[in-house]
This record gives structure tokens, sequence and C-alpha cells, in this order.
């Protein structure tokens, strides 16, 4: 694993430097990312700055990862870690509406944003001698957004739409919600990310204010630069952009476990669907747990393709369902183990969720076979390699495993998990998460003639 030059130490060096009303390095260190180095910096104000230089393109990614999602939301106040993903794109107190984009438009840049239930982030692709300016906009919209009730209003009525488009209009998004709130109890996963309707259209400047100053903060803060740019330079140019701005108080989570399902819970629906549809849950491991890698693997037995077990048997087999699905959700606290499926015109949803009882009943009892564990690890592994292909997925990588685990070498110690789970690992797994009590199912019904 390569180090650092001496060039490179001096620059990190004199960013320790204390400045007045600016930021200063604090301090930094070497980790491995596969074979390659990995710098990661930590300014006073609480920002950590994760480099990893990739001279295979005059090219780098600039993704900035909050660690803020719908866990932190409260009941009354859901959704306003979505609207603020939206809001972030608008004026601020140095742009006028448009002008973010059109800066990074003109630069040749790409840009985007997701939330999810752990985490925010916001990401740019760039030209490599454009990485000061993706920066300097990073930070001006972490520091100067403006919230009047006009930017607000209009931001509420986008995700208000696309509420009634993923989840009011989708029977696959209506019946992904309605899971995860008969799945979850306690935790606060069972807040939908987007958020209810309700509160979409109640929230206020305040409401937003009070939000934006607490979490989009230097210290709630990834910044992950990757591409054609010198580390030691990369963590300069964060220091340049955001030394400036103030870390904030951030709250102590308050996020109660979930405790354990005892028995089944079941849910049924008409919907304007052809043919019956389920969606099946049983809860899982958090991310870190170490089972994670291995439900990882069972799921690419289980619903890995066409060669998979339950397409052979149920789709192409016994001809229950068009098609079939099955993950296990990657976050920071136990989640859940989803089942999908759409019944074939003629079948109930009620068989298909015997069939797959079936085969999660045969998963705890018998081991399965070299070639079904081999295949699996093998698209697995081809899954890792395709996501270290551009800096774009590197940066995304990072990021995603630095904010919900901590440790952004991940991937690399999973494929080595991988390669040494054995059948019998699989068993105990399928034992162990697959439980009769602990699964939750909800089926859509067609709506009777009337």
């Amino acid at each position: 694993m390569p180090g650092l030059s001496a060039g490179q130490i001096r620059r990190l060096e004199s960013l320790r430097a204390p400045s007045e009303g600016r930021a200063h390095l604090a301090d930094y260190n070497l980790e491995a990312f596969g074979a390659e180095s990995l710098l990661r910096a930590r300014l006073s104000n609480g920002l950590t700055v994760l480099v990893l230089h990739d001279s295979s393109a005059p090219i780098a990614a600039v993704h900035c990862w909050f660690k803020v999602g719908s866990r932190q939301e409260k009941p009354g106040k859901t959704g306003i870690c979505h609207l603020f993903e939206h809001l972030m794109f608008g004026e601020t107190k140095n742009l006028r509406p448009g002008a973010f984009d059109r800066k990074l438009e003109d630069a040749g840049a790409e840009t985007n944003a997701a939330t999810w239930c752990d985490w925010t982030f916001y990401h740019e692709t760039v030209p490599s001698d454009r990485v000061r300016l993706a920066l300097s906009l990073e930070a001006e919209r972490m520091a100067n957004l403006v919230l009047r009730e006009e930017q607000v209003a209009s931001e509420k009525e986008v995700v208000a739409n696309e509420r009634r488009q993923r989840v009011e209009d989708d029977l696959d998004g209506w019946a992904s919600e309605k899971l995860w709130d008969l799945a979850f109890k306690e935790h606060a996963y069972r807040i939908p990310t987007i958020g209810s309707m309700e509160d979409i259209l109640a929230f206020t400047p305040a409401d937003c204010e009070a939000f934006y100053t607490t979490y989009y903060a230097p210290n709630a803060c990834t910044i992950v630069l990757v591409g054609d740019v010198d580390p030691a330079k990369g963590v300069a140019l964060v220091l340049e952009s955001h030394g400036a701005l103030k870390a904030s108080v951030l709250p102590a989570e308050d996020v109660m476990p979930e405790p354990p399902q005892t028995s089944p819970r079941y849910l049924e629906a008409r919907k304007p669907t052809a043919t019956e549809r389920l969606q099946m849950a049983f809860h899982g491991p958090a991310f870190s747990d170490g089972d994670h890698a291995t439900v990882s693997l069972l799921m690419e037995v289980l619903s890995g393709g066409r060669a998979s077990r339950l397409h052979q048997d149920l789709v192409r087999k016994r001809e229950l369902v068009t098609d079939i699905g099955a993950s296990c959700g990657a976050f920071r606290d136990p989640s859940l183990i989803e089942f999908s499926a759409s019944a074939r015109p003629g079948i109930s949803a009620q068989s298909v969720a015997a069939a797959i009882d079936e085969a999660l009943g045969i998963l705890r009892t018998e081991l399965v076979t070299e070639a079904e564990l081999d295949r699996a690890v093998a698209r697995l592994e081809l899954g890792v390699a395709q996501s270290l292909e551009t800096v774009n997925g590197k940066a995304e990588l990072i990021g995603f495993h630095e904010t919900v685990a901590a440790c952004p070498d991940i991937p690399f110690r999973r494929l080595r998990q991988w390669q040494g789970t054995t059948p019998a690992d699989l068993r105990r797994v399928a034992r162990r998460y697959f439980r009769p009590e602990g699964k939750n199912l909800v089926i859509l019904l067609p709506e009777l003639a009337s």
C-alpha cells in the first residue's frame, strides 16, 4: 500500500497551524481501501475528509455525506430529511435560484443527491480542475441556504407530488411502506423517508431553519474526494472551502431499539392490480453485524439471477410467479430481509407465500450445494468489482461505508468473508433469521368488480 511522499506530508503538516476564525487540520492518517491508500483527515470543526487518488482519467468525484436520515425524525415531523434533499439545490445568500446547477453544468459536471434512513448525500462528478468550484458550491449551500416561505412552499409541493407518484399511486411503494410499518413498532425505521403527506404539507420555514442549523454542519459531514486529485492538495482545498464553517451542537440520538417480534403480522388490502402480489419480511442484522455479509450471500443463493433457487422453483418449475426478488437491508441498525413477488393469473399470493416459506424451511434444515455457494460468491464479487469501475462508484462506496459503519474498507473485508463462508454458515443464519414467528406479510388483492 503506497504511502505519502515527503512533499505531501510537508503540505499536510502546514495545514495544522491554527488560524483565527477558521478550522485547521486536526489529524490525518492513511487507511487501506483494498490495495490502495485512503487519506483520512479531520478538521478542527469536526469535518471528516477522505481522499483517494485515481489518475485513470482527468476527473474527480466530490461527495458530501451527512449523518442524518429519517431515523432522526419524529412523528409529526416526518420527511424533512428528504425535503432538504430538494431545498439544497435552491437559492443561497450568494447564489440566485438555479445558479448552483448552472455553474456545475457550465463546468461540465454532473450532480445529484439521495436520502435514506441513515444518511443524506450530495455528489458531483467534475473535471479534476473544477474540484475547487464543486467544494465552494457545497460549502455555500451548507452555510447559506435561503429558507423563506416561497422556497419552502415550492419544494413541499414537489415532494408531495413525489409521494403521490411513488407511494400513493404506486402499488409496490404503498406495500413497502405498509410492510415497514408492520414490522417496526418502536424503531425509527418505521418512519417512511419520504414522510407522510400531512407532515410534508405542514412544514414551516422555522422547522426547516431549525433542522438546517442542527444537521447541516461540518461535524455531521464527511467529504469524499476520489479521482485525479493529489490527496494533500485535496485536504487543503476542503480546508479552504469549509474552514470557516462552525460546528453545531448535535443532539444525542434517541432511537428506540426494536423489541423481538413474537408472532407473525399480516395485512391484506384490495388495490387496482391485475394479479395478487405480496411483500414479506423478516428482521435481519445490522450492516456492521458479521451476519450481514452471510445473509447477503444467502440472498444471492435464493434470488440472485435466473439460476437462483426461488427463480428456478417459483418462476420456471411451478410457474407460480412472474417475478420474485429478495434482499437484506444495509442499515446502521437491524433492519429487514425482504421478499417480493407478483403471482401469475389465477395463483393466490397465499400460495406464493407458502412456497417461499417452504424454500426457507429447506434452508433451515439442509445445506446449500457448493456449486450454489460458488455461484453466489462470484456474483457478489462481480458486484463489488463493478462498483469500483468509476470514481463516482468508489466515492459512493467509501462514503456509504464510512457513514453507516465507520469503515470504508468494508467491501474488501466482506469479499474475504464471502470467500470463507461455508454451507453450514448459511444454514446457521437461515435458522437465526427466518423464524416463522418473525414473519411480516403484506398481500395485495385485485379490487372486487362493482
